[in-house]
């Protein structure tokens, strides 16, 4: 029997975050969501600055400029927590 092994392509598609996940849709329909508690900087960040994104590292990455963030297909494929922030809170007092 001869079956067909999918192709995968873990470029991102798009990225959404609410106040409690972060999703990630990929290239090749698969999604990836990760509790924002994971993600420091963006559990700590108002919603306009989680929805202003950009891809980065040619798709197989997201960018955060307002709040110097950078996550990975592969580190969320992996299913770590991103590691502590070494700065203050991204939120405003």
């Amino acid at each position: 029997m001869a079956f067909s092994i999918p192709k995968t392509d873990l470029r991102i598609k798009s990225v959404a975050c609410d106040e409690h996940r972060l999703t990630v849709e990929l290239m090749d329909g698969r999604s990836i969501a990760v509790p924002l508690a994971w993600c420091l900087r963006l559990f700590d960040a108002r919603p306009e600055q989680r929805d202003r994104w950009e891809l980065a590292g040619g798709g197989y990455g997201i960018h955060w400029t307002d709040l110097d963030e950078d996550l990975s297909v592969e580190g969320l494929l992996k299913g770590a927590p991103a590691p502590k922030a070494q700065f203050p809170s991204a939120r405003p007092a």
